[in-house]
């Protein structure tokens, strides 16, 4: 079996956001880099798998040579081998990077890929959709659970008041959703293993974006709350002020 797992570099989510000098991009001088958590959910998830049935697992990511540094902290965790697709544009849009990934796995045999349900920057949850449309593939979104056997994947989701089960021919796609397994920490074993793993750098074609960030603002400063009372004294208070003051009632 082979699973391909799709990563991508994203600022830490404790990184301070900063509005660059354009208006219309983050600054990015002193971002930290980590691996999107959804990705690490999926990434853990074919680990699983490949422990079970045995294989390959192939990471991609597109983006610049230094996520080289993720790459490896994922092949710590039981990856296999590694490819970048080489795009210096970190703000690309879902249209191009679906376009562009693509593009590479239309060249690549595999059994199952996957993709985070959605990248903590940009929170789109569109690209692992749009990707298996490109390449005319299954995808079942949103996995809380997956089982495989040699021909056909059945993914569990979770919808509002119970649960899905859906069955799906191999190859699939799968976006990967919490609960679908639990990120894994690298051992020292791992780590000093992942140093001798291939990592592959690969020059790709940019793809023209459909998408235009015109301008970017930070959210105005919240209003500090106010206590207007204690127990069932302070509801007519309250009353008052949503009514009066906020004008929500």
């Amino acid at each position: 079996m082979h699973q391909v797992v799709c990563i991508k570099r994203v600022p830490d989510t404790e990184t301070k956001v900063k509005i660059g000098s354009d208006g219309k991009s983050i600054d990015l001088s002193s971002v930290k880099y980590d691996i999107s958590p959804y990705d690490e959910i999926a990434l853990a998830a074919a680990v699983e798998l490949k422990e079970k049935h045995g294989g390959e697992i192939t990471l991609l990511t597109l983006g610049p040579g230094e996520a080289q540094k993720e790459l490896r902290k994922c092949l710590a965790m039981g990856a296999d081998r590694a490819v970048i697709l080489k795009d210096d544009n970190p703000f690309r849009d879902p249209a191009s990077t679906s376009t562009m990934l693509a593009s590479y796995l239309s060249t690549v045999t595999f059994d199952l890929l996957y993709f985070g349900n959605k990248a903590v920057d940009s929170d789109g949850s569109q690209v692992g959709i749009r990707v298996a449309q490109k390449l005319d593939l299954p995808v079942i979104s949103l996995a809380t659970r997956i089982e495989v056997n040699d021909k056909e994947v059945t993914a569990h989701r979770e919808i509002e008041g119970g649960e899905q089960v859906v069955a799906a021919d191999l190859p699939c796609v799968i976006t990967a959703q919490k609960g679908l397994s639990e990120p894994r920490h690298a051992s020292l074993k791992g780590i000093m293993a992942a140093k001798k793993k291939p990592l592959e750098e690969i020059d790709i074609e940019a793809t023209g974006e459909k998408l235009e960030i015109v301008s970017m603002e930070t959210p105005p400063a919240r209003t500090e709350g106010r206590i207007v009372g204690e127990g069932v004294e302070a509801v007519p208070e309250l009353v008052r002020v949503l009514k009066e003051e906020l004008k929500i009632l």
